[in-house]
């Protein structure tokens, strides 16, 4: 399974998940022995460096990218996992005495709150600098983008004609009244599209559209991505808007054979141009192992870093479309020009936009 939920561990970081342990027997035994025939001023400082990561994403298969950080640096990560808003309310409780060294978050209203809060501190680094594209981090240096997520069109032909549809802007089309389906208002994903498209238009051309679409909804909006997929598969929708990952996972098998099946006649359409979202990492205001921390970033953010983790979870990559034969079949996209910075101080417009159309 890709998902685990969030872990239930106690503030003690006794408790907490640690990767890439780097102590064993065998070398105690052999600075012990190395202490009968040395000086104890001579022998060489041996304390295990580590970096404490407090993350909001919820994928077992990221701890193998972490692994390999270890093996590589020799740092040890030490790691908690919760849902974004449970991360970032720690934080604010604990200030400045808090454990975390890393934050790692999903969508861009989360990780431009988090900066807001001061929950994170500036960094340069020319690695990162190299690493990520501007307009996936932070001007201050604050965060840094390492995997992205398309927020796509999903259809089924049997219902829709694909070739009807092109941008977001046609699912406000009369044409789809009765077959639209959406996730709730509360859903972050969604409010990071319409406070995107809301810089990419303007507030009224965004506001019409939203209108639109939401004159189309018939279903119940539904509590996630995978849910409205099933539905879009089963025909009970005719067109949804979700992650691109959720569906690449259904269709590689990920979830089990009825998904797989479900699933199989489902088109995903690449909005042109796209809005991208990201996960994104930042320094904690408190951190205590900081150059680890720029250390940890640098590699995640990586071209290799980046895939390892983007890779079983079939997100795409910071610099590339990634290995999958289903991101593969998704085709190409354009993203449009809005940075992931803009849209945290346009969140708040468009939770207003969405409720005054009678988005639930």
């Amino acid at each position: 399974m890709l998902q685990n939920g969030p872990s239930k561990t106690a503030d003690n970081w006794n408790h907490w998940t640690s990767i890439g342990e780097i102590t064993s027997w065998s070398m105690r035994r052999y600075f012990a022995a190395m202490a009968l025939v040395a000086p104890l001023a001579a022998l060489p400082s041996v304390e295990a460096k580590e970096v404490r990561v407090y993350s909001g994403r919820h994928y077992n298969t990221d701890r193998a990218a972490y692994k390999k950080f270890s093996e590589e640096t020799g740092i040890k990560v030490r790691l908690i996992e919760a849902a974004g808003i449970s991360l970032v309310e720690r934080l604010k409780r604990e200030g400045k005495n808090s454990n975390a060294d890393v934050i790692l978050l999903v969508d861009a209203a989360r990780i431009n709150n988090a900066a807001k809060a001061g929950l994170l501190q500036s960094v340069f680094s020319k690695e990162l600098q190299s690493n990520v594209p501007s307009r996936y981090r932070d001007p201050s240096n604050r965060w840094f983008g390492f995997t992205r997520r398309v927020r796509a069109i999903i259809v089924n032909p049997n219902v829709i004609d694909p070739k009807t549809i092109k941008t977001y802007s046609d699912l406000a089309n009369p044409v789809l009244k009765g077959k639209l389906c959406l996730r709730k208002r509360k859903n972050v994903y969604n409010q990071s599209l319409v406070a995107d498209q809301i810089i990419a238009r303007g507030q009224s051309a965004a506001s019409a559209w939203v209108k639109g679409m939401i004159k189309n909804v018939s279903q119940p909006y539904f509590g996630g991505d995978v849910s409205l997929i099933r539905a879009v598969g089963q025909g009970k929708c005719g067109v949804g808007l979700v992650n691109h990952y959720y569906l690449a996972r259904m269709q590689a098998g990920a979830s089990g054979k009825s998904d797989q099946k479900v699933t199989s006649d489902i088109k995903l359409v690449m909005p042109n141009p796209a809005h991208v979202n990201i996960s994104a990492a930042g320094v904690a205001k408190s951190a205590k192992n900081k150059k680890e921390a720029i250390q940890f970033i640098e590699f995640i953010s990586s071209p290799k870093g980046s895939q390892l983790i983007a890779g079983p979870t079939f997100e795409y990559p910071l610099n590339n479309l990634g290995t999958s034969k289903e991101l593969k079949a998704f085709g190409k996209f354009t993203p449009d020009n809005v940075s992931i910075s803009a849209l945290g101080a346009t969140q708040k417009t468009a939770i207003k936009a969405m409720a005054e159309a009678g988005w639930r």
